[in-house]
């Protein structure tokens, strides 16, 4: 059962500190949008108590309901992502335009619903091609994963999210390794992705002005990525206290969101972002004991697939904060404000924990559990059905008068006494007291 706790714990604490440090960092915004302080963390909590409502579905149903829904939910990620590029529909966040409004301050980014849907339907091909002994060949390696992942990867770009992009393409190649790709098309897969988004950085001035803003430390020109170091070096070893930033009083641009991670940083010190990264380390181990203690091929592919989802989302994200990344524009995964990337990520957190509760270890370790209390009221019951009344309070006697009387030559009448009234129930720490001192001593 170490792998079920690790990610239900772990994905709490996660999902717990992020409603704290988004409280704490939206403040800030909301008030300069004449909107309460709590208007973010609101809309994050509703996110959290659905996503926890999705947690717990996800985690109660079976490997085969999760098979059966992986067509539904990529067919239904495929409309809203093309539904993104109809005008008067799609809208325009950032100068990307992948988001749907549902009217009011409801928005939702079906990317998100992308990763999820090729996990899903990647694990479900690849295990269908294994049962069948395809995959030694390479193109059905390929094929149709590869075009259909380039399908949803194209959907993302008409958008301009770089940033998602890369985050399905490390879930393709997380999905091929699994599989067992040779080297070979390793390098042909990667070759074709890395020309295509050379070719679209080269041509966009801002996603340039990102990649020279790694390690810069120049404010005119890297605004929003030296304001993230600065936070991150002005919180010392424990922090300045919650609520205390400095950074997010309009200096530091989505605090709430991308750069979450350097509030925690200032607010909480080295102390806090250490345990962040601990966290999400513990998710990463519990992921891959899932993938590599299975007999499921679905199983294995799917916990692969969103442990590599995860995994790579948050070291890119962390990775821009601290200036060793360019600034992709992603949220840490359960921490950074967003409804519409915590619910995706919270089931596939529920689609791990129903893997982990699948083990063959770990359905005999639960097929054991039953209820403390349950076991012994049937036991008293079952002693009192069998003597024919209520069982002999043989307990409240000490237990030196019960060792004088056995040794007293009565050991006769009392086996005969046992046999008619059936056994009784002695207390364990009386057992022991009895054993311990001679009989008759009181």
């Amino acid at each position: 059962m170490t792998a079920y706790y690790v990610l239900a714990g772990g994905s709490a604490l996660i999902t717990v500190l992020g409603l704290v440090m988004v409280y704490s960092a939206s403040q800030v915004t909301a008030l300069q949008m004449a909107l309460p302080g709590w208007y973010f963390f609101r809309k994050q909590l509703l996110a959290a108590a659905i996503g926890t409502v999705l947690l717990l579905v996800a985690a109660r149903m079976p490997v085969k309901l999760h098979r059966a829904l992986a067509y539904p939910i990529l067919a239904g990620a495929v409309f809203l992502m093309a539904l993104v590029q109809v005008p008067g529909i799609g809208v325009s966040v950032n100068g990307n335009q992948n988001w749907i409004s549902l009217g009011g301050s409801f928005q939702i980014q079906p990317s998100e619903i992308g990763k999820l849907a090729l996990v899903l339907w990647g694990a479900d091909l690849i295990a269908r091609k294994q049962e069948k002994r395809l995959l030694t060949q390479w193109k059905h390696m390929l094929v149709p994963l590869v075009p259909v992942a380039f399908m949803l990867l194209g959907l993302i770009m008409l958008g301009g999210d770089m940033g998602t992009a890369i985050i399905l393409t490390g879930i393709l190649f997380g999905l091929l390794w699994l599989a067992g790709a040779p080297t070979r098309l390793f390098v042909g897969v990667l070759s074709v992705a890395s020309l295509i988004g050379l070719v679209l950085i080269k041509t966009s001035p801002n996603r340039l002005d990102r990649f020279a803003c790694v390690g810069s430390t120049d404010v005119t020109k890297c605004w929003q990525a030296v304001h993230g170091i600065y936070a991150l070096a002005s919180g010392g070893l424990f922090g300045s206290g919650l609520g205390a930033s400095v950074e997010k009083w309009g200096q530091l641009p989505e605090a709430h969101t991308d750069f979450i991670f350097a509030v925690t940083g200032e607010e909480l010190g080295l102390a806090g972002t250490l345990s962040v990264l601990a966290l999400f380390a513990a998710l990463g181990y519990a992921g891959i004991r899932v993938a590599g203690r299975t007999e499921d091929p679905f199983v294995r592919y799917a916990a692969g697939g969103v442990t590599t989802w995860i995994t790579v989302q948050a070291v890119i994200n962390i990775g821009a904060v601290l200036g060793l990344l360019p600034i992709a524009g992603v949220p840490l995964p359960l921490f950074s404000y967003g409804g519409s990337a915590l619910l995706p990520t919270m089931f596939a957190i529920g689609l791990l924990i129903a893997f982990a509760r699948d083990e063959p270890a770990a359905r005999a370790a639960l097929a054991m559990r039953q209820p403390r209390f349950g076991r012994k009221r049937t036991s008293g019951s079952a002693a009192g059905r069998t003597t024919g009344r209520r069982p002999e309070r043989g307990s409240g006697r000490t237990p030196g008068r019960a060792s004088a009387r056995a040794s007293g030559g009565n050991s006769g009448r009392g086996t005969g006494q046992g046999s008619g009234q059936g056994p009784r129930r002695w207390n364990t720490m009386r057992r022991r007291a009895s054993a311990a001192r001679p009989s008759g001593e009181r």
